[in-house]
């Protein structure tokens, strides 16, 4: 008997609301190269005010109007918290593992180091700077940043191909590279470090049974690591 995470992952389909198919992945199709519009324009080009916030407003309103409810984007009670909270850790271990002792030590032979976030070289020591940090590591980042690419943009990738599982998978390809450049402050190695981590995000989102709570939780794991690290010096 399969599990609902494995059912997910192999199945060749996942239910795609829509009375006319044809035009609604087209639409789903517009939809992704907005977003991709608005990442790029944001985060390169800097024409667009912060993608993140325009995004996630964006998602729930087009999940919402299409979809009809926002479990469409994994907003959803798991069958297990407990399980959902063991694939959001070891996805976070896995990132932060692989982080340090991979992707930085490979990409250093390129580029230099990827570039902190504007507070970490404030956090040492500072306990009111990292209580800041914590608030927007888990509502900025652990929900902005995963209801606007793993909820919104994985979704509508999804939609053009369906959302069978290969359509899924190749989305969460995609919206990682987005991801990347979501982060593209960071400089050359911190969009590839960056597009690392999308990735296992979205693996996560896809062990969880396509919920959203899964990548949520990874993320602010990963992120509160950060700040944590960053307050004790330990990479120093």
């Amino acid at each position: 008997m399969k599990s609902k995470s494995s059912s997910i992952l192999l199945s060749p389909t996942i239910p795609f609301p829509s009375d006319n198919p044809l035009a609604s992945r087209v639409l789903s199709a517009l939809e992704f190269l907005f977003g991709a519009f608005i990442v790029i324009g944001h985060n390169v080009f800097h024409i667009v005010p912060n993608e993140v916030i325009i995004l996630s407003v964006l998602g729930l309103i087009s999940i919402r109007l299409r979809d009809g409810r926002w479990s469409g984007m994994g907003f959803k009670r798991p069958g297990s918290w407990r399980r959902l909270l063991l694939i959001a850790m070891a996805a976070a271990a896995l990132r932060i593992l692989v982080g340090q002792f991979l992707i930085e030590p490979v990409i250093g032979f390129f580029w230099p180091k990827p570039t902190a976030p504007a507070l970490a070289n404030e956090i040492s020591g500072n306990v009111k700077i990292a209580l800041v940090a914590l608030l927007l590591v888990w509502t900025f980042a652990a929900f902005g940043e995963e209801i606007a690419y793993r909820g919104y943009l994985l979704t509508r990738a999804a939609d053009i191909g369906r959302r069978s599982a290969a359509a899924y998978w190749i989305g969460i390809v995609l919206v990682s590279i987005l991801f990347g450049y979501g982060h593209y402050y960071k400089g050359a190695s911190g969009v590839v470090d960056s597009g690392v981590a999308g990735l296992i995000l979205g693996t996560a989102y896809m062990l969880a049974g396509r919920n959203l709570w899964a990548s949520i939780f990874a993320h602010g794991f990963i992120d509160t690591f950060g700040v944590i690290d960053a307050f004790f010096g330990w990479s120093n």
